[in-house]
C-alpha cells in the first residue's frame, strides 16, 4: 500500500474573509469541481510547514503572514492501494490570489457561507471537519 502525506489551509485575509479554490474538473475527475481549501502532498524528507508555505505559494501566489495551527489529521483511503494522510491547518494571508491550473477559480467566503455550503459543493474532507466544528 502506498502512503502519501497531505497538507491542507484554511487561509483567512485582514476582513475575516476565508479563501476557497474550485478544482479543475479536468484535472480532478475523480471529485469534480468542488471548492476546497488549498494544499497538497507533501515532498518526502521536507519540513510540513515547508511543504505548506510551498503550496500555498503554489496554488494561490501568497505566502502565509502569521503563525498557523494544527486543526486535524484526517485518513483518506478513497482509492485502493493508497491512503493519504491529510493534515489541516489554519493560517492568514495577504493580498489577492492568483491561482494555478489545478484550479478554476477562488471566492473568498463568510464564515457563516462556508458552514452553509453542502457537500456537493465541498470537498468532503474540509466539510467534514466544518461539521465537527474543528476550526471554532
Amino acid at each position: 500500500m502506498e502512503l502519501q502525506v497531505g497538507v491542507k489551509v484554511l487561509l483567512k485575509n485582514k476582513n475575516g474573509k476565508y479563501l476557497l479554490v474550485r478544482r479543475n474538473p479536468l484535472k480532478y475527475p475523480e471529485v469534480g469541481p468542488k471548492w476546497d481549501i488549498v494544499g497538497g502532498r507533501i515532498d518526502p524528507g521536507s519540513l510540513l510547514l515547508d511543504n505548506l508555505k510551498r503550496e500555498v505559494k503554489e496554488e494561490v501566489g501568497l505566502d502565509l503572514v502569521d503563525e498557523i495551527k494544527l486543526v486535524a489529521a484526517q485518513d483518506i483511503l478513497r482509492v485502493p492501494g493508497k491512503h493519504v494522510v491529510r493534515l489541516t491547518y489554519t493560517g492568514t494571508i495577504e493580498g489577492e490570489p492568483k491561482i494555478d491550473t489545478d484550479h478554476s477559480e477562488y471566492k473568498w467566503f463568510a464564515w457563516d457561507e462556508l458552514r452553509a455550503m453542502s457537500e456537493e459543493e465541498l470537498d468532503i474532507y474540509f466539510k467534514e471537519l466544518l461539521d465537527k466544528n474543528l476550526f471554532s
